[in-house]
């Protein structure tokens, strides 16, 4: 009987622990939802890989390669991506952002082959002040600011899908690093 009961215990309490761990999840706020988000454009690899993933490993000459004439490189997407995180990035922070006169086409120009190991470099830089600055912003900051974080987020995942679709093109993406 003593056995019974012990087996009729452990079962449960095996029954309940996923009630348990269910009540113990916080429930997700603004700021984690965008963070989540945010890291997962950059460097933290979930359902699509991340734009540090993308280009890592990618020789300048690599980068310079386009399918056609009339498409970007992965070098220019890179770069543009750059431009506007750190745009954004610079009005979040209430910096003045880098002068823009409205012709989107240039920010994908202004790379250049000898350009490459800094591109990434910075555009590491400015997602981690940006994965930074949303750890550290209030509710109130966040509230008038969801809108373009996410924005930011969607912006450089589709910019990273180019990059990898571009890569594979090229035939220089290794899949074991994600999309087959």
């Amino acid at each position: 009987m003593r056995k019974l009961t012990l087996f009729a215990f452990i079962g449960l309490l095996l029954a309940a622990v996923p009630a348990i761990a269910q009540q113990a999840k916080t429930p997700p706020t603004l700021k984690s939802i965008l963070l989540h988000q945010f890291q997962n454009t950059w460097d933290q690899q979930d359902w699509f890989v991340p734009v540090s993933k993308a280009v890592d490993g990618l020789t300048a000459q690599q980068a310079m390669w386009k399918p056609s004439d009339s498409s970007h490189s992965v070098g220019q997407l890179a770069y543009h991506l750059l431009f506007w995180n750190r745009q954004e990035l610079d009005k979040f922070n209430g910096r003045k952002p880098s002068a823009f006169d409205g012709n989107n086409d240039e920010t994908f120009t202004a790379f250049t082959e000898a350009t490459w190991a800094s591109t990434v470099q910075q555009l590491n830089q400015v997602m981690k002040d940006w994965e930074t600055a949303i750890k550290n912003a209030d509710d109130a900051k966040l509230q008038g600011w969801y809108d373009v974080i996410a924005h930011i987020s969607t912006h450089n995942a589709y910019h990273t899908g180019q990059i990898l679709y571009i890569r594979k093109l090229a035939g220089n993406w290794d899949s074991s690093k994600g999309v087959k």
